[in-house]
């Protein structure tokens, strides 16, 4: 039996009684008043709306779903805007802003930026601005793609033919450069692991590059880099263009790796906890949607279009739906790495990933050696949010992780991330800018 005081206040003492005690009527009845069905709060949320902003990637997917098919308002927060911008950088610079400064109140946000953001190592004068993650948006789906004039070479995992090919270039007289979006982020540290896992010292033997993802194709075709580290849809549109192939999949690197988050500024979360319960259980209901095979081409097509991504959906068609041609000859159709909104427990922010990422921006000289990555990563990661929200949507229990930990991670080349240790997984590594 639900009590009166979840019940909305729009449902009288009389239709009460007229349900005459009936458990499925009630129900209705409260689904009726509040379409989120188990959500229900005396007041609602504080406010309406938020500004959220994204970049123009796949996985802001659950945003533009959300708002699209009016999942926000759904919960109490139909004037949520969702707003594009124009790199990594401008997303840091707004969210430091705030919305009351003009700027935005959340984003879909790389995993590592509200950590640099919240300790101060990446904003202006140092001044931190603190962040919190309230979900995460999806695992996999991210790529590395290499330039057409190493087309012969067909790159994969193994960048030791290609580290070749680089000395060889750099003999002439040439410069070599990688590309990624943010310093930092998820696809330096992607595009970092791969080239160090083959000898290639990413800040010695190539230079590393920050190119906003939707500058990635075009500058690619001018020859301004030699491969880049990005969300789709640039990397299907590099091959449909000829300009370049998949040397791949990030899930290769890391399956079931951890991306994209919902990052919020810690005051508006503070200040509006109902808002933001209702905007955490809005984006997590986006996710199942998204998730559903039957859904995956309606949410291709709406990445595609042009208030979102702007490009045509054959640049986002098969790879959101799993098939994966690398522009080599290889194709991979149901492609186990392809990106999960939900399934796997793509949702949940376990703190343990977020410490792995902690630990190589240590490892690459963002953090200083023995900064205390946990300190931060609890003030910072707030599960407890997204178990509540999960509750309340009626998740069920075999599906909300008990640890906040996914335990050891193994990738391809053997290395071994326990977050019990990860000094020792520093000390394995032959590549970095600390000793440990």
């Amino acid at each position: 039996m639900i009590s009166k005081d979840r019940i909305g206040s729009k449902v009288s003492r009389r239709q009460l009684l007229k349900a005459g005690g009936s458990a499925a009527a009630l129900l209705a009845a409260a689904k009726l008043n509040f379409p989120g069905g188990a959500y229900a709060q005396d007041a609602g949320p504080e406010v309406k709306g938020a500004k959220l902003g994204f970049i123009a990637l796949t996985d802001a997917s659950p945003l533009f779903v959300a708002k699209e098919k009016g999942i926000f308002a759904k919960y109490g927060m139909p004037d949520v805007s969702v707003e594009k911008q124009a790199s990594w950088g401008t997303t840091r610079d707004n969210l430091v802003l705030g919305s009351e400064g003009n700027g935005i109140d959340g984003a879909h946000i790389l995993t590592p930026m509200p950590y640099l953001i919240s300790s101060g190592k990446v904003t202006q004068n140092n001044v931190p601005t603190p962040m919190y993650i309230l979900a995460r948006l999806n695992l996999n789906g991210q790529c590395i793609s290499v330039g057409k004039e190493y087309a012969n070479l067909k790159v994969g995992l193994d960048t030791a033919p290609f580290k070749v090919a680089l000395e060889k270039k750099k003999a002439s007289g040439k410069s070599v450069k990688a590309a990624m979006t943010f310093p930092g982020g998820t696809h330096d540290l992607w595009i970092r692991y791969w080239l160090a896992a083959g000898g290639i010292d990413p800040d010695k033997d190539i230079e590393t590059i920050v190119v906003p993802p939707a500058q990635m194709v075009a500058n690619m075709k001018v020859g301004t880099m030699d491969c880049f580290c990005v969300c789709e849809p640039w990397n299907l549109q590099l091959i449909h263009q000829d300009i370049g192939y998949t040397a791949l999949t990030t899930g290769e690197l890391w399956d079931k790796h951890p991306e994209k988050s919902l990052g919020m500024r810690a005051a508006w979360v503070d200040k509006y906890p109902k808002a933001a319960k209702a905007l955490l259980m809005a984006v997590m209901e986006a996710q199942q949607w998204c998730e559903d095979p039957a859904n995956r081409e309606e949410t291709a097509r709406i990445c595609a279009k042009r208030q979102w991504i702007n490009v045509p959906a054959e640049d986002v068609i098969d790879r959101m739906k799993g098939k994966f041609d690398y522009g080599t000859g290889r194709v991979v159709e149901n492609s186990p790495q392809q990106m999960r909104f939900w399934k796997d427990n793509a949702s949940y922010p376990f703190q343990s990933h977020d410490l792995w990422f902690m630990t190589e921006d240590i490892r690459w000289g963002k953090y200083e050696p023995g900064f205390d990555s946990k300190a931060l990563i609890a003030k910072v990661n707030r599960e407890d949010l997204w178990k509540d929200a999960a509750k309340t949507l009626g998740v069920a229990a075999s599906d909300i992780p008990t640890s906040t930990s996914r335990g050891k991670e193994t990738f391809f080349d053997g290395k071994v991330f326990d977050p019990e240790d990860p000094a020792a997984y520093l000390k394995s590594l032959t590549i970095k800018r600390i000793e440990a």
